[in-house]
């Protein structure tokens, strides 16, 4: 009979099998109310799922990821139940959980409205309050192909026809719906207390163009209503702070479709691109990186020789030119080799940094370009250290203080940290993947910082760290990170002579490194974490100079010329229009300072200043006004009290 261990090290013995839900109840009648499944040996399972041998469990709740999880995936079946009973003819498809939320995908006549939506969403929550038991059950492939046929539902059917004869399949039905699912899934539909339908849009079956397009409506779930309504607040300032939306607004970019996933910047938007370019050329010089330029457009030959021909073909970019085949570089790594490669090095050349703000293009599926975000034209802040074995952790160590520094000059502090390890297919000796992987780890544990580990995560050519920043609202992006490779300095050549000559020519580590990864990605990040109030260091335009009436005109023209040599990017407002709707113009633009010059002040010698968020800070001379922004622009994105 089974002895049950659980999480906290305690034993309970049972003289005959149990579910998962009788132990919970044994435990105690709050966790038996809460538990959604169970975790047996490591494996989920439904609370329904009997224990016939001794095992360790845990009950899995709400307040658990696999909980939340399980909740929307049981979410997802409950919007199929409710449009099939609403619309008989529609097909159902899969229904999958997806980030903070699901989908399902339905083949109908018709496009879903958002009053169907509407509809829909209620039926949900009628059958949730119905509280029908969710029941799992088992058949063979062919059983079920015949209960598919009979219900009608072709999509099924294609589904179970690419699955073997003798295996065996997991079912769940709750009332009349039944669907083909490994689950687990929550004891019953009363246990789905928070959800939302977000949106219907087209999808293909199984993803393919070629196939018959399909509607895929999306929704959310959460453990309760105050979980679901914090979500939807930050879905609504995520709506707000588009950075789609914002660019355009401000003035700052835009894409057209003649040119797909490449940006046009605009005068604005250049000015912060490159206000960011010459700040990090700032820090990486300051580091000890020599900045470099390498081609576009380089021979096929070299992708072959690097591996990345046969990787990364189909997202290259071709052209081909007197019979030669040629690629624009999707990624700088390769043309780095070849710079390094211009001449002897010995040990005492390194390690040698080279970086470039490299442009690169990938042929990105249509579907997935998203403004900034993802797109096929983009610049890297790219850089490649060569270096010994032993100098790995020392390079790994200063590398992520350059990294805390330059996010935090940004506005970012909190940083979430990976640690990807070997994979089963690799290239290198394990005693060199020992050597960068404790280097890594030790990097990363000198900066005292949590870091989750990703076992079996890394590249084939070496272990890497991922940095991901979180912005005001709770997401998270991954931007910087830095890779250990073993393979490519060898596969192009890569030598240096070491200390100790009779060893023979050795081939560099090579390690690939980001801090920002692309800056179109990491543009559109602040513009949604500033939703376009840039920071003084960023902002496109740091001040404006408005006159009351003409009179003023020349002395407008004379504080802005000031300002301009003292190094800020300032404009003079001279037009004929009211003082009240040139405030509120340049508020809209989010130009931090406004600087109003009225006849009183032509007088005084002195200026009135506002912010962009309406507060006044009263007068103060042009030199008072420099120190100010001088201050604030050396501190950054910091908080006063960090710089």
């Amino acid at each position: 009979m089974p002895t049950i261990t659980l999480p906290d090290g305690s034993q309970r013995a049972f003289e005959h099998p149990v579910t998962v839900a009788q132990v919970a109840a044994d435990i105690g009648a709050g966790l038996a109310k809460a538990a959604l499944a169970g975790k047996v040996d490591g494996r989920l399972v439904d609370t329904s799922h009997t224990i016939d041998q001794d095992s360790e469990l845990a009950i899995v709740t709400e307040r658990d990821e696999e909980g939340v999880e399980i909740i929307r995936h049981s979410t997802a079946h409950l919007l199929a139940m409710a449009v099939k009973e609403l619309f008989p003819e529609a097909q159902v498809t899969i229904g999958p959980v997806i980030g903070e939320g699901f989908y399902y995908d339905f083949k109908y006549d018709r496009a879903f409205t958002p009053d169907d939506l509407e509809k829909i969403e209620k039926r949900m929550d009628e059958l949730a309050k119905e509280d029908f038991q969710i029941e799992r059950s088992v058949m063979k492939r062919d059983e079920a192909v015949r209960l598919f046929d009979k219900m009608g539902e072709e999509y099924k059917v294609r589904i179970l026809a690419d699955i073997p004869a003798d295996e065996d399949l997991s079912f769940y039905r709750q009332g009349d719906f039944i669907d083909l699912c490994r689950g687990p899934h929550v004891p019953s539909t009363g246990s789905l207390k928070a959800f939302k339908l977000t949106k219907v849009a087209g999808a293909y079956w199984r993803g393919d163009t070629n196939n018959e397009q399909l509607q895929r409506v999306y929704g959310t779930a959460w453990p309760n209503k105050k979980a679901l309504k914090a979500y939807l607040h930050r879905m609504a300032e995520a709506e707000k702070r588009d950075h789609r939306k914002v660019g355009k607004k401000l003035g700052l970019f835009h894409m057209q479709e003649e040119a797909p996933g490449m940006v046009f910047w605009h005068p604005k938007g250049w000015t912060v691109y490159q206000a960011i370019e010459q700040y990090l050329r700032k820090k990486l010089d300051a580091q000890g990186y020599q900045e470099i330029r390498t081609p576009q457009v380089v021979a096929r030959s070299l992708w072959e020789k690097s591996g990345h021909w046969d990787k990364f073909r189909d997202d290259m970019f071709t052209t081909e030119s007197e019979k030669y085949d040629f690629a624009i570089k999707p990624m700088n790594c390769p043309c780095h080799v070849q710079v390094y490669n211009q001449g002897l090095k010995s040990y005492k050349d390194l390690p040698l940094r080279l970086s470039e703000f490299g442009s690169c293009h990938r042929n990105e599926a249509s579907g997935a370009l998203h403004g900034l975000m993802r797109v096929r034209g983009f610049t890297q802040d790219d850089a490649h250290i060569f270096c010994e074995e032993e100098q790995i952790q020392a390079e790994v160590s200063r590398f992520i203080d350059l990294l805390h520094d330059v996010y935090q000059d940004f506005g970012f502090h909190d940083i979430q940290y990976k640690l990807s390890t070997r994979p089963a297919k690799r290239v290198g000796s394990d005693e060199s993947w020992d050597k960068s992987e404790a280097a890594l780890e030790e990097a990363l544990n000198k900066q005292g910082v949590d870091w989750e580990l990703l076992p079996g995560e890394g590249a084939f050519y070496g272990p890497k760290i991922e940095f991901s920043l979180k912005d005001c609202i709770g997401r998270v992006w991954q931007c910087g990170t830095i890779q250990v490779d073993f393979s490519m300095p060898e596969r192009l050549g890569a030598e240096y002579v070491p200390r100790d000559q009779d060893r023979g020519r050795q081939v560099p580590v090579m390690l690939h490194r980001a801090v920002l990864g692309s800056f179109e990605r990491f543009i559109g990040i602040l513009i949604e974490e500033y939703e376009g109030s840039f920071p003084l260091w960023l902002a496109p335009t740091q001040i404006s100079v408005l006159n009351i009436t003409d009179n003023q005109q020349e002395t407008c023209v004379k504080v802005a010329a000031r300002l301009k040599e003292a190094g800020f990017r300032v404009q003079a407002d001279l037009r004929n229009e009211k003082i009240g709707f040139k405030i509120r113009e340049h508020t809209l633009d989010k130009v931090p300072y406004l600087a109003v010059i009225g006849d009183k002040e032509v007088e005084s010698g002195q200026i009135v200043v506002r912010t962009r968020k309406g507060e006044d800070l009263g007068s103060m001379s042009v030199d008072q006004f420099i120190a100010l922004l001088t201050s604030e622009t050396e501190r950054k994105g910091r908080n006063p009290t960090e710089s």
